[in-house]
């Protein structure tokens, strides 16, 4: 008798009673091969982007950084077109042409409906030159040829039906241009999804950048055989090395591989956390299938122990199922994946992130990661189990079958469970009494993960109880057969606190993280009823500058009382006790004191739009010392020096507006040349007394032209929070229910593998009179109670977490706990409906049982 061959046997055997603990190792491992190829896929398709469109060489202002093509000025920073000529003479230079580059626009077709991308990917404006044609290709019509003309990226004329002659409205802050197409081309590499237009040169210069001759950079190649190093050395000497920014096309593709591999790094480890969550839930089904086919073999691992195998072959052997186990899921999982990761694709073209399966990504680590982590978790779940059978004695080989008896949790697990769950109380509590959030967090974090072993821990001691009691209300008013459901949940306390475990893990995330969605909304609905007197807020949903032309419209407006605009402008401000530090000043009109009501800690807060004046909050002021009517040096970037007057304190316990410094607009345009003044990126409004109304609609109507600002009322800014936090929750339980599925799947596996263990006493209920009626329903409700049991302890353990979460929160200025009753209720319902579900296939298959040979069987 060899190991192997044993477990090889037996995994063939009992292939069918594995299958749903395949799946859930498929499961988990597809989230994460997927998430990896996904990943993979998306970094490849930029890669292949940034490399095109680079330059041997770009040279670009000095002041230019990342983002500069988008800044708040609405224009970017220019060259001047002699730049171009001297950099065109260094040698090794092939050619040198100037291009224009900017984000600050917005493009809408004849019916005024913008067409940029809704996925975050900007809309970029620039001129066509040779350039261009190292990524891009005209495939209809031509180039522009004059201020009539432009051209459009071929994918979003197919996302919005355009054709060659439709007149579009580019949209900067120099003025509204239009122009009709008379080109389309197509990316020669796969365009993530931005929205490109150009324009000819002289045209792109005057209307996106209001300079005639200037450039935002320049795009120089080299002649063969000169190396990027070598040229950007020589086109240095002649232009000066630190006169402008020079990067090699390497350097160009890093820093923009840079930005965005920073979103891409934070999406992959969210999506692998998620994946991990899964894992968790799948230990417990493995766990929960070997407990059990060890207790149905304990008979036959008797007679093997009985004829001369030792402890450490039957462990052996089980183990080496769990790794036959780990391998099947694994595999399969890996192909899952990457069926997974094109499905990813096809759903963010369909929101606009254009993703070419031409891209498909397969590093040689995804597969082999996927499959150790998947055969690793199975081992180590069936490892417990597989100890267990080592110690099964020959003497097992003279009894039946069956569960060997374990009706209460050992004393050493309710005292290791007790005290796991009393130090994550403590460390919960301590969270809610933490002054600093970074201390607090840390608390919060520890109290999460030793109340979630301990519940685990403890969860066949609380089966005891709380099934009883879940039982009274749920299954005695279904009789006898209720009763029978109860005695068979509570038959076995550690494997019904395994079963529910792995629904509690899924359900104590949505929970807490329900709770802290809900508070979150609700304090700043709290905050905005407290701190805001403005009726209307203006801003744009991706971040863009409000243009002159659409807060004139604004302005122009005569059912308004003022129109407040909201500007911040980076400084670097050196307090009386010496310190400097870079801040983000909010530079207002002195009516931004009637709109945004702040709680004062020392003057008045219209004070700090005075004259050679600014208002500071209490955190900067406790931190250095800062009193009113201090003085305080605030250096302007790109903008002078001046000595200001501390004329207003304002408190930060709020969370609105926290931490802002203040100063008036006036003082702002004084300070910092007019091509460095910033526009504002929000516009608050108040009307007239009793014409609210009526001038929201105007307001509306006037801004109509320009899509990308949204107009809200205190009301709609209230619905849009909300809608924000739903957006990002409804997101979070997608991919939490990844963790529930296979929750289900393990309630799924025990009922059937208890309902081959109870076999015997099947076919002996059914000879005695119970119907196949009875026991379907005797299982459905087995299966609603366990339900049940683990959705209490997940939603009480998530609200706690929410709770303790909120009051650390609390220190930020989310001051506001709320309970979202309505969901946890039909969380909690729904989980009922889970139980019935995960119950269809075992009851039917117990149903279907002929009593006779359920009474001959062991």
């Amino acid at each position: 008798m060899t190991v192997m061959k044993t477990a090889r046997r037996n995994f063939v055997a009992h292939k069918g009673r594995m299958a749903l603990s395949a799946i859930a190792v498929l499961l988990s491992v597809a989230f994460v091969c997927g998430t990896l190829v996904f990943t993979d896929t998306m970094n490849t398709t930029f890669d292949k982007l940034f490399a095109v469109t680079n330059s041997n060489v770009t040279v670009s202002p000095k002041e230019a950084a990342g983002g500069e093509e988008a800044p708040a000025t609405g224009k970017p920073r220019t060259l001047e077109a002699s730049v171009v000529d001297k950099a065109g003479r260094a040698e090794g230079v092939r050619s040198a042409q100037g291009g224009v580059l900017s984000m600050a626009v917005t493009v809408v077709n004849a019916k005024n409906e913008n067409l940029g991308s809704t996925t975050g990917a900007p809309t970029i404006a620039g001129n066509w030159s040779d350039n261009e044609l190292k990524s891009m290709k005209i495939t209809s019509g031509h180039a522009p040829r004059g201020p009539t003309e432009m051209m459009i990226d071929s994918d979003t004329a197919k996302k919005h039906h355009l054709a060659l002659g439709d007149e579009l409205r580019t949209i900067a802050v120099t003025g509204d241009t239009r122009a009709r197409l008379s080109g389309i081309a197509a990316f020669t590499v796969t365009n993530p999804g931005a929205t490109i237009v150009y324009f000819d040169t002289a045209t792109a210069q005057r209307q996106l950048l209001g300079a005639p001759g200037a450039f935002t950079h320049v795009n120089i190649t080299s002649k063969d055989g000169v190396s990027d190093e070598q040229l950007k050395r020589n086109v240095a000497g002649v232009l000066g090395a630190d006169a402008y920014r020079l990067q090699t096309a390497k350097e160009a593709a890093d820093a923009n591989r840079k930005d965005v591999g920073s979103f891409l790094d934070v999406m992959k480890y969210v999506m692998l956390g998620f994946a991990g969550i899964a894992f968790l839930v799948g230990i417990f089904l493995i766990f929960n299938t070997f407990s059990m086919l060890v207790a149905q073999r304990t008979r036959e691992i008797g007679l093997m122990r009985a004829i001369g195998a030792d402890r450490g072959q039957i462990n052996r052997s089980v183990l080496v199922e769990a790794f036959l186990l780990g391998i099947v899921g694994s595999l399969l999982g890996v192909a899952a994946g990457v069926g997974l990761a094109v499905g990813l694709m096809k759903l963010m073209g369909q929101m606009g992130m254009e993703l070419s399966t031409d891209d498909l990504t397969i590093a040689w680590t995804t597969p082999v990661l996927g499959i150790l982590l998947g055969v690793v978790v199975t081992v180590v779940a069936a490892y417990v189990p597989g100890r267990r059978a080592g110690k099964v004695s020959p003497m097992a080989a003279l009894r039946d079958a069956g569960t060997p008896g374990d009706r209460k949790a050992g004393v050493v697990r309710a005292v290791l469970g007790l005290l796991l769950t009393g130090i994550g109380g403590a460390g919960l509590f301590l969270a809610t009494a933490a002054e600093k959030a970074s201390a607090g967090s840390m608390w919060l974090g520890l109290g999460v993960v030793f109340t979630l072993i301990g519940f685990i821990v403890i969860g066949p001691l609380l089966a005891a109880g709380v099934v009883r009691v879940l039982s009274g209300a749920v299954l005695r008013p279904f009789g006898s057969v209720g009763r029978l459901a109860e005695r068979n949940a509570l038959r076995n306390p550690r494997r019904t606190g395994a079963t529910a475990a792995a629904l509690m893990i899924g359900l104590a995330l949505v929970a807490c993280l329900s709770v802290v969605g809900s508070s979150m909304v609700a304090s700043a609905t709290d905050e905005l009823d407290k701190s805001v007197g403005a009726d209307y807020i203006v801003a744009s949903e991706t971040g863009q500058p409000v243009m002159p032309q659409a807060e004139q419209a604004m302005r122009a407006n005569p059912r308004l009382d003022h129109v407040t605009a909201y500007r911040e402008l980076p400084a670097k401000i050196t307090a009386p006790d010496g310190s400097t530090e870079e801040v983000g000043l909010g530079a207002t009109d002195p009516t931004y004191a009637q709109d945004i009501r702040r709680k004062m800690v020392a003057g008045e807060h219209a004070a700090a739009y005075g004259k050679d004046a600014i208002g500071v909050g209490s955190i900067y002021a406790e931190a250095h010392r800062v009193k009113l009517g201090d003085e305080l040096t605030v250096a302007f970037v790109g903008g002078r020096t001046v000595k200001l007057k501390v004329a207003a304190i304002t408190s930060d316990e709020g969370n609105l507006d926290k931490g802002m410094t203040y100063i008036s607009t006036a003082l702002a345009e004084a300070s910092v040349p007019a091509d460095r003044m910033p526009r504002p990126f929000m516009l608050l409004a108040t009307a007239k007394d009793g014409q609210a109304t009526t001038a929201y609609a105007e307001v509306k109507k006037a801004l109509a032209e320009y899509p990308q600002y949204t107009v809200r009322n205190q009301a709609d800014y209230k619905q849009a929070l909300k809608d924000q936090v739903g957006q990002l929750l409804n997101m979070v339980y997608g991919l939490l229910g990844l963790a529930i599925v296979v929750a289900v799947l393990g309630v799924v596996n025990t009922l059937a593998l208890s309902v081959v263990e109870r076999t015997r006493e099947i076919g002996l209920m059914r000879a005695i009179g119970l119907s196949r009626r009875q026991l379907r329903r005797m299982i459905r409700l087995e299966s609603v109670v366990i339900a049940l049991f683990g959705a209490l302890l997940g939603l009480g353990l998530g609200m706690g977490w929410g709770a303790a979460a909120q009051q650390l929160l609390a220190l930020e200025g989310l001051k506001v706990l709320e309970i979202p009753w309505p969901t946890i209720l039909g969380v909690f319902a729904a989980s009922a409906l889970v139980g019935l579900f995960a119950a269809l296939v075992p009851a039917f298959r117990a149903g279907r049982m002929n009593v006779l040979n359920a009474i001959a069987g062991e």
